[in-house]
Order: structure tokens, then sequence, then C-alpha cells
């Protein structure tokens, strides 16, 4: 595969190569990347058949006791396709998902009595104790999901007089009231007279008319903002006024006036902007004014995706929808009647003891999740010509994205390629999705999960362990690859592996590693501006993205290329003092972690690394003593948190993929923790193979919106204990 796509400013050339990263104390064979192969690494030392709950096969005959947790996990996995071929999970987040929903549809007209009310009971039955409500499983109150989660029931009939709604109305006058919720709040409540748009900060359309190198161009925010923001600029300037057909006074608190910000400082800076654009606001000029709404519709709506979306998310669609209304667009419209059945097709409903509830997903995650299952069945053992892997190939080689999307505009040259997370979302494809079909397919086509040899006679490399070695490649070629089952598909997904790679690659920014959608999309100014006072709006390089990537060169067999090698020295640079890597896109240290250190392992970097050690101590102090980990949301705010909490089922996969990648000797802190860990997962598996985990363990934005991903608790134990029972040849006859 070619590396040569790479545009970054600072990619290296062959005569200015980034420095060498130091060499493992065993020797790694070389790797075609065309072939997508490479061997396995098997250990003997492991847990005693006793040493965790025993299993048994419908015939009675004794079972490992962790194949069989094994087994019955990919038996669950495979029970969750779908016929086309894909896999998703529910993907949890907060009930203002619901609430906005409920108060798009009363901004329309179109609420509806049922509609209400099974949203209002799902909203409901979320309520903690104190009358708030949390962003993620075990929070606290957050004030702005509180105060919308009110109003939604106000909006399905709730009297504030009601014992619940009391509660929750004393508790947001207690967090300071609506003027100290968030901006998006606010805007809501604008929309309606309970907030006065002179008081909401200023987007104006003009914006849009910015070009991409002046600074705060909608190219500055990273993509799920800019979309927001572009919809917004509509409705922000034609400042619409609806109603609940109630008010919320019982939600207000007298709130002294805010302090200016010195002048010379960035917030006092933009509050000096924002009273100028006010000022416009009144007075614009209207013919720009009309040229800039106009460009801002057609940006819109040149972005709606095939299912009628925008991005895939749940923001950008609500925000769409109202501007295009607002901009003439009847509610028959295409464009509007489209993006209804994509809300749709985002919505849940579930029969409950109470009746049924009603809720929305932020976001759908497919494409993620099938990539996911496929690795992780292959750890299990399956092979890539197994129907349900023949599937899930042929629905991943569908998906592949062929056109250019905003991306291009900091990467004119580079040619399409990759994978977005969601059913579609063309115009955003991802690094970290593509990266990770990339490997799946690698699976597919018949690769292991690690370029790793052990031929020097050493620790696990010893005579038994050759032998078990050699014994599961055997195993692994003959359960056959995808090539086997269909030819042409397995040209296919090479193909678009082959654009894949290139496309990503071609996205690394200039420092040398990935952000997630963007490249070099770090220009801070726009989170300056009085509006971001809530989640990202930049798409900075992470750790975890970026070990994705190496982690995909690596098993290309491209570890020695120097675009690997400044990827392999960031990770190295962007350590934390403790031991562990900051986890942007799941929760947190423990999931930046157990990416970052097989992604090293891969790419060559000695376990004897001072940098691999550190973690692998990190790893040891903080598992908890029921032998898993956890760590909760928490940590993204405050430190005592980072690596504790409950431990929940896909943090101690993550912990042990790292742990197993490292391949602890027989006696040490390290494999001890590793068993412990395998112990724990063995104990709490269901009966139907896959673990209960209410824990929301992935992140959306740092602390301020999280993700319970329902497919975490199975893929990530299965693949973890599949590459156990692999490590340590156990047989799985």
């Amino acid at each position: 595969m070619s590396l040569t796509s790479d545009q970054s400013s600072a990619a290296p050339t062959a005569a200015a190569q980034s420095p060498k990263i130091p060499n493992p104390s065993v020797a790694r064979p070389s790797v075609d990347a065309g072939s997508f192969e490479t061997a396995g690494a098997v250990r003997t030392d492991s847990l005693s058949i006793d040493s965790v709950p025993n299993g048994t096969v419908s015939t009675g005959t004794p079972v490992d006791p962790v194949v069989g947790a094994m087994r019955r996990g990919r038996d669950h996995l495979l029970s969750l396709q779908a016929e086309e071929g894909w896999w998703k999970g529910e993907l949890e987040t907060n009930v203002t998902m619901d609430a906005e929903d409920l108060m798009l549809r009363q901004f329309l007209g179109i609420l509806t009595p049922s509609t209400a009310t099974e949203t209002g009971r799902w909203i409901r039955s979320q309520q903690l104790s104190d009358g708030g409500w949390a962003t993620f499983y075990g929070g606290p109150s957050d004030l702005s999901t509180t105060i919308e989660a009110y109003v939604a029931l106000r909006l399905a009939g709730d009297d504030p007089d009601a014992p619940h709604m009391r509660s929750a109305a004393e508790w947001v006058r207690s967090a300071g009231g609506i003027a100290a919720s968030r901006v998006f709040t606010r805007i809501w409540l604008a929309l309606f007279g309970e907030w006065s748009w002179d008081d909401v900060p200023v987007l104006p359309a003009e914006m849009t008319f910015l070009p991409p190198w002046f600074p705060l161009n909608i190219y500055d925010f990273a993509c799920w903002a800019r979309q927001t923001v572009v919809a917004l600029t509509i409705v922000g300037s034609l400042r619409p006024v609806r109603s609940f057909g109630f008010t919320l006074d019982e939600l207000r608190v007298p709130a002294p006036k805010a302090a200016r910000a010195p002048l010379r400082s960035w917030a006092g800076a933009f509050e000096r902007l924002d009273s100028v654009l006010h000022r416009y606001e009144k007075r614009p000029f209207q013919p720009l004014r009309r040229l800039a709404l106009r460009r801002a519709a057609e940006w819109v709506i040149a972005r709606q995706e095939a299912d009628g979306c925008w991005g895939g998310i749940q923001p950008p669609m609500v925000y769409s929808i109202m501007a295009l209304h607002l901009m003439g667009y009847p509610l028959n419209h295409p464009v509007i009647s489209m993006a209804f059945r994509a809300l749709d097709r985002f919505t849940i409903r579930e029969e409950t003891p109470e009746g049924t509830v009603r809720r929305i997903e932020a976001c759908q995650s497919p494409v993620w999740d099938t990539a996911l299952a496929v690795v992780a069945l292959a750890d299990a053992g399956l092979g890539g010509d197994h129907p349900a892997m023949v599937r899930a190939g042929r629905w991943l080689a569908d998906e592949e994205v062929r056109v250019a999307g905003d991306w291009a505009v900091r990467r004119p040259t580079l040619a399409p390629g990759g994978w977005a997370f969601e059913f579609d979302n063309d115009f955003y494809p991802d690094v970290d999705d593509t990266a990770e079909v990339v490997i799946a397919i690698r699976r597919l086509l018949g690769g292991g999960h690690g370029p790793v040899d052990h031929s020097d006679g050493s620790g696990p490399g010893s005579a038994a362990a050759t032998a078990a070695s050699a014994a599961a490649e055997a195993a692994v070629a003959a359960a056959g690859t995808i090539a086997a089952a269909d030819p042409e598909l397995a040209a296919r997904l090479r193909a678009a592996a082959e654009r894949g790679v290139d496309w990503s690659v071609g996205m690394r920014s200039s420092n040398g590693a990935w952000a997630a959608f963007d490249a070099d999309n770090v220009r801070t100014l726009v989170t300056k501006i009085p509006f971001c006072d809530f989640g990202e709006v930049v798409d900075p390089p992470s750790a975890d993205v970026t070990a994705h990537m190496v982690e995909m060169l690596a098993l290309l067999g491209r570890s020695d290329h120097p675009i690997t090698q400044r990827g392999v020295r960031w990770l190295l640079d962007n350590q934390e003092a403790g031991g562990s890597w900051f986890g942007r896109w799941g929760v947190n240290h423990v999931y930046g972690t157990g990416a970052v250190v097989p992604a090293l392992i891969s790419a060559g970097v000695s376990a004897e690394h001072p940098a691999i050690v550190s973690s692998m101590h990190w790893l040891v102090e903080h598992q908890t003593p029921e032998g898993g980990w956890g760590e909760d949301l928490r940590s993204y705010r405050d430190d005592e948190w980072i690596g504790r909490g409950e431990p929940t089922a896909s943090q101690t996969a993550w912990a042990l993929l790292a742990l197993l990648a490292a391949e602890p000797a027989s006696g040490t802190a390290e494999w001890e923790a590793v068993e412990r860990g395998v112990r724990w997962l063995c104990d709490t598996q269901r009966p139907d193979g896959t673990w209960d985990e209410p824990q929301f363990t992935g992140t959306g934005f740092p602390w301020d919106f999280s993700i319970n991903y329902h497919l975490y608790r199975l893929v990530f134990p299965v693949t973890a204990l599949g590459r156990y029972v692999t490590l340590t040849g156990r047989s799985t006859s």
C-alpha cells in the first residue's frame, strides 16, 4: 500500500526521517502490506481450569472456563448481527436529546400527545433523587440538562406542583436558575420567549463568507460544531419566538449582572465584539444579510445525507430542520420530510411496566460496531469464511466513502476513501473508523492481531510455546479467509483498504499525529467566543486516534516507515506523567492506555521501553480489588478520579489488551493482574454471554457529553478473552 498521500506540511521524506524508536528485544518478521497477514503469539502459563467458574458444552464435556466464557460472548455477539451484515448497539446518552426533540416539535407545531407522553415517561424515569438529571450514569445533576428535562415534562403535561416537578425546580433554583445555564439551553428558551435574544451570543450569518484562511471561519470549527453553527447562524439571525404555552418563572432566581472581563484578554475582547455584533443585528445591511442567509441555507442543504440526516448526529439535524423551516421550507418539502425520517430512525420505543417509553439516540455507530465485532470474532477463533464474517465484509465494502467532504478544505488534492461512523455520513468520514475497518478487513483476509514472533527461544518463545504457536497458526489457516468464500469480495476489500490507508495517512496533522475528522483543526481562537461554553469545538490530534493509526500501519508491515515512526514518537512524547495516556473518545486514561500500548508494541517498541514499563505499572496500580478496571467520567475534571471508578467489562478489557500486548512474564505483578482481570470477566459474565454495564465508558465531549455504547460491554471482553486464549495456547476444540 502506498503511503505517499500524506499532505501535511511536515510530512517526512526519505532524506529526513524521524528518529528511530528502540527496537524490541525479539525480531519481528517483515510483512508485505498487500498480504494483510502476520503470525500470532502463544504462551503456556495461564489460569488453571479450576480457578474460574466451570463451563461445559451442550454434551456435558468439561470446557476450559476461559474458552467457555469467550465462546458464550462470541455466540451472543453473533446473535446480534443484522441480516444485512452490520452490528449496532444502542448509543445511550442523556435526556437532552429527548427534551430537544419535544421542543423542536413544539416549535414546529407538530408535537402530538402520544409523542409527548411516551417521551415524558422516559425522561421522568431518569430523574435523580435530588430532583435533577445527570449527563451520565452515576453522575451529579446537571443544570442545563435539568432545565431542558423540566421543560419537556411541562410539554408532556406534568403539573409544576407535582412533587417531582417541585423538586426539579428547587434544584434548578439552587444551582443558579436559567441565567446560569449554558448557551445552547438559553437559545432553546429564547426560541419560546423565555430568554431574550439580546442576551444570547451572536453568530452572524455573514460568517459563512469568511475564507478558510481567515480567523473564525466555519472550517475552524470541528465538523460536528461546524454543522450546528452554520444552521444556528440562520436561526440566530432570524430570532424567531414561539410559545410553550406556559412560562418558566419558577426556574428563575435574581442573577447579578456579570462584570466584564478585562479588555486585554480574549474573553474581554470577544465580549466587546459580541456587543458590536448585537448592535449590527438590530440593523443588518439587508442585501448582505439576505445573501448570507441564502448561502448558509445552501451550505446546509448541500450537506444533507442520503438518509436525510446531517452528519449522522442529532444536534445539526435539529437545528438544520429549524433553520430551513425558518427560511420558508414547508414541513412537507422533501428536505424536511427526509430529515424527519432520519430522526425516526434514531428513535427507540420500548415497552415497560409503566407503558411505552420513547427516546432518541444522539447518533448511531454501525460501522464502528461492525469493525470492532469482526475483530472480536476473529480473536474468538472465527475465520473470515464464516457466513457472519462474509456478510460483515460485504456490508463494510458497501459503506466505503468515495466522495470528498469538508475534510478536503484542508487536504484539497487528497483522493477520497475511508469510512464514517454512521450508516450515512459521506461528508464526514473519520480516521478512527477507517483505521479500525482496515484492521477488521485484515482479519477477514487472514491476518492475526499483531506482527509478533517469538523465534528467539526466550519466554513465550520456548519450544513448547513455539509448538503451541504453530498449532494456533494452523488453526487460523484452517478456519479459512474471506477469499476462500468470496474471492471477488476479498479483492474489493483489499482495494477499499488500500484507499482507506492512503486517505487516512493523508489526513495526518502537521505534528505527526491524527485527529478524528480533520487535519490541523487546531485553531483555538474559536474556543474563546462567548457561544462556545459547552463541549469541544475543535478537533486536535489525540492519543487514541493516533494509536489506532499507528497500530493499523504496523499491522500492515509499515512499522519502520517514517510516518509511522513520527506517530510513535508523538505518542511517546504525549504520555502522561503517571504512565497513562489521555482518552479523547473513551473514558479516559484506561481507554487511552488500552489503545496506545498495543499500538506501540505492534510498531516495534520494546516491552522494556520505559514508556511501556510505566504504563504497565500504572495499570497494575489502578486495578480494583475485585480484579477489574474502571474509571469514572469525573476524571476529565478531577485528577483524583483518574483510573478510578467502578469496574466495568469494557474498561477491564481495555486494560487487559494493553497488558497482553506487552506479554508480561509469568510470576510478575503484571501477569497476575492479567489473570485477575480475566477471572473478573469470567466471574461477572451473564448466562447469555454478555456483561452488565450501565456505566458510560464512551466520550463525545470530555465531561460535557458522555456515551454508553451498549456493544462495548461485549466486543471488547470477547477480544480480550480471545487474545488471552491465544497467548496461553488454550485448546478451543
